[in-house]
């Protein structure tokens, strides 16, 4: 069983971690010479072995265009591909009919912006954005800005990098259409109230969007229980493959909202003089979907149920309380995000002397792989007043070892190149 507590050495996991490290292979590969840590989940996660065979046993076996032909393999490969839009509805909370499959999450909130947001928001009309946002979740609005007259209100932090719900709630005002935030920030690691911003938002009168590209991953998700009006994920963040995400939506709120791509099988009718347009969730999907995609998307969200997102998170925060700790007695180690129960598996910080990139360089060759740079998310860096950082995070598969062993080759790194600038 994956979901109960095991002793891997004088550590204890809630889940199986050394049967999950079996289903990657990548994980034995080495790096350098050394064993491969893996510790950049927070980009892209690894793939289980399930989820690429459930691709494959796709295309050798079921391959052929969805929703368009009457013969057995077209059947089949519907089949499969709603089956899977019903598994991201399930692992959400929600229906099959509020799920548009889109490649990332980029292109869901690019489409709740371009679609929602181009039928509702007029000139004047308010968004409110935290600083700590990814670039996905402000450049949309930014452009509705431009080119709409869209006001753009953004919250900052408190003195310990949470998003500051009292000035969230000073934000808010009669001219407020919608509230737009990270479920579990990508820099800090920082895990929203989100049903609490909800509460606020629609006392206000506004809806809530929810940037869940790394709460999906790593949280239990209830759309119902968040109060969340949109939520959106990505897939190749959460064990599946690349260019597959998800919008979940409420139905009454897509059934309101115009195609943001127009083309083949979004429609109901088509003249020379103008068309209709199908019903949700197939008007919002012009085109040939990513259908190999969507199946291994699918047996990714299979893989995590069967874990249980309540053990991953709990496997995220024990890994996540070691590093701090690990890291945080180095001296010259700056960390950030808050401390609490209220993050996830990301970690991220800086040595001092020792450019963010340079000490990605040197942990590659120890075998270790993080993440530098600004994240996606330069205003946050602006805010916390640096230019970029080294990101460590952590999923189901990474142990307490890798953990030491980062500190240990980030101390070595401090010792031999780091110091005052």
């Amino acid at each position: 069983m994956l979901h109960s507590s095991h002793m891997q050495g004088t550590a204890t996991y809630p889940i199986d971690v050394a049967a999950v490290r079996r289903d990657f292979p990548v994980l034995a590969r080495e790096v350098n010479g050394r064993p491969l840590a893996f510790l950049d989940s927070g980009a892209s996660s690894q793939k289980p072995r399930q989820v690429v065979e459930a691709m494959v046993d796709y295309y050798y076996s079921h391959h052929a265009n969805v929703h368009r032909g009457a013969h057995t393999l077209a059947a089949e490969a519907t089949q499969a591909y709603e089956e899977a839009r019903a598994k991201v509805a399930r692992f959400l909370g929600g229906q099959p009919s509020e799920v548009v499959f889109t490649r990332n999450t980029t292109e869901a909130l690019n489409l709740v912006a371009g679609s929602w947001g181009r039928a509702n928001l007029r000139a004047g009309d308010e968004v409110v954005l935290t600083v700590a946002e990814h670039h996905a979740n402000l450049l949309p609005w930014q452009r509705l800005r431009d080119e709409l007259g869209v006001v753009l209100r953004f919250v900052g932090l408190t003195p310990e990098q949470r998003v500051d719900l009292d000035a969230l709630e000073a934000a808010l005002g009669p001219r407020t259409r919608l509230v737009t935030t990270f479920h579990m920030s990508n820099v800090l690691g920082a895990i929203n109230p989100v049903a609490r911003i909800a509460e606020l938002a629609h006392a206000a009168g506004a809806l809530l969007l929810v940037d869940g590209a790394q709460g999906a991953a790593h949280l239990p998700v209830d759309v119902a229980a968040l109060g969340a009006d949109f939520y959106t994920l990505s897939g190749h963040k959460m064990l599946g493959p690349t260019g597959i995400g998800a919008l979940w939506a409420r139905r009454e709120l897509l059934e309101g909202m115009p195609p943001y791509l127009v083309g083949g099988e979004m429609i109901r009718r088509v003249s020379l003089e103008g068309a209709t347009w199908a019903d949700p969730p197939k008007r919002f999907e012009a085109g040939t979907p990513s259908i190999a995609e969507a199946v291994g998307l699918g047996a990714a969200v299979d893989y995590l149920s069967a874990v249980g997102m309540a053990n991953v998170h709990a496997h995220d925060q024990l890994l996540t309380r070691h590093a701090l700790a690990r890291l945080g007695a180095l001296d010259g180690v700056t960390l950030y995000g808050p401390e609490g129960d209220d993050r996830g598996g990301i970690v991220t910080f800086e040595v001092e002397g020792v450019h963010p990139h340079d000490l990605a360089t040197m942990l590659d060759l120890e075998g270790i792989a993080v993440r530098a740079g600004n994240h996606c998310a330069q205003p946050l860096a602006a805010a916390l007043g640096v230019r970029a950082t080294a990101r460590a995070s952590f999923y189901l598969y990474n142990t307490f070892e890798e953990v030491d062993r980062l500190a240990s080759a980030v101390a070595a790194v401090r010792d031999r190149f780091g110091g005052p600038a």
